[in-house]
């Protein structure tokens, strides 16, 4: 796989503040916890519980968005998007924030002062879930970000299989949007089978936490790439008869969104297991997992095919789509500010307090997502077109670089 593709051009301005609404969403739900806000509210605790829906938000957008080049290059039998160039990117895109924040967790955080200079190598190449039993304090939300990193690392193979490889002379042989469905399918029920088997099995026998390995979130991966397939196929006035009803849906926001509230209050019933830390069961699991698939699916499906009205307006604002740019730092750096948070005022862990430790943990936040955003998130990402020892290419779908 080599050369590179321009993803089609569309704009998806809603797109970037979606990234802003699962990431205020993680966040609420942190908060929530810490205040003890699960079980102490009823079935309102438990839809607060539910708000870590945001990370199936996530990764729908990042299958949505870093598949549609491989889509493009697919239907217009042209070269793929050039792997090294594409891997430096999402590498740009995700470790200078990252590697602020386990500084700042590990070094500042009391409760990780035991941690050694391997544990510090460990945390910093993303290995916690695959080496032990939990995340250091302030990094617990990490897990999401080191499945997100092995999906980066396996797309490329993915998008191969599912579409074939292109031949240096004549067409790609064998491409059929059907063979992408074949895909996706095999993905889901590689996730259903993780979550009933697989990671039961392992769970015992290895170090790490298999519950939280990427193939255990496949599905959510795959509804945005099913996603970018139907837009492609739309574009280019395709397969109607699958297209069109996901379309139209889209183009009426109100009810996907709708739909997203109605499975948020599916998901806090007992069918998607308990809202607190005890283990659910794998039939409750795999509910949950369908659940927020579908979630993450018709939100992210209003930021693809909405059209000109109130919706789009709100949500295309500058300053929404300002806080989604900044909405990769809050992510990463508002479990610290909690900590930060509890440690200045002295509340105790599941004492109450929520509205005052959600506004705190926010606002502060808010503030330290914009300076890492201004001093090293845009500065790394001056560094995108950078190659070793060549000039800069030209023409990379530039939907690699707003994946999270």
């Amino acid at each position: 796989m080599s050369g590179t593709v321009a993803a089609p051009r569309h704009d998806f301005p809603v797109l970037d503040s979606l990234r802003a609404v699962g990431a205020l969403a993680v966040l609420t739900t942190h908060t929530a916890f810490w205040a003890g806000s699960y079980t102490a509210h009823g079935v309102w605790g438990t839809v607060l519980a539910r708000l870590d829906v945001g990370v199936a938000i996530f990764f729908v957008l990042s299958g949505f968005l870093l598949s549609r080049g491989w889509i493009a290059a697919a239907t217009e039998d042209t070269p793929a998007p050039a792997v090294g160039r594409y891997l430096w990117r999402r590498l740009l895109r995700i470790l200078p924030v990252y590697a602020v924040t386990v500084v700042l967790a590990l070094g500042l955080i009391r409760a990780n002062s035991g941690r050694g200079p391997l544990d510090w190598l460990g945390t910093l190449l993303l290995l916690d879930t695959f080496t032990g039993p939990r995340l250091p304090d302030g990094l617990t939300q990490m897990w999401s970000l080191a499945v997100e990193a092995t999906f980066y690392l396996a797309l490329p193979l993915l998008m191969t299989i599912g579409l074939g490889r292109r031949r240096r002379t004549g067409r790609r042989p064998g491409w059929r949007p059907a063979r992408l469905l074949v895909l996706l399918a095999s993905l889901l029920a590689t996730s259903v089978a993780w979550h009933l088997w697989v990671a039961p099995a392992l769970t015992d026998r290895v170090p790490g936490q298999p519950g939280q390995w990427l193939p255990a979130y496949l599905t959510w991966f795959a509804a945005g790439i099913g996603l970018a397939l139907v837009h492609d196929l739309h574009t280019r006035s395709a397969w109607p008869r699958l297209t069109a009803p996901v379309v139209a849906l889209g183009r009426q926001p109100g009810v996907c969104w709708a739909l997203a509230g109605g499975l948020l209050l599916l998901s806090a019933t007992p069918l998607a297991g308990p809202s607190m830390l005890a283990p659910a069961t794998a039939g409750q699991g795999v509910f949950k997992h369908l659940v927020y698939a579908g979630i993450g699916t018709v939100v992210v499906l209003t930021g693809v095919f909405c059209e000109d009205g109130l919706f789009r307006q709100v949500f295309s604002s500058r300053p929404l789509r300002h806080l989604g740019l900044t909405s990769y730092s809050l992510f990463c750096l508002h479990l610290p500010v909690l900590h930060l948070v509890m440690w200045l005022t002295g509340w105790k862990l599941f004492q109450g307090n929520l509205a005052g430790i959600f506004l705190l943990t926010v606002v502060a936040s808010l503030v330290a997502a914009e300076i890492a955003y201004r001093c090293v998130e845009r500065p790394a990402m001056r560094l995108r077109s950078w190659r070793p020892g060549r000039q800069a290419a030209t023409g990379t779908a530039s939907t690699e670089v707003s994946a999270r």
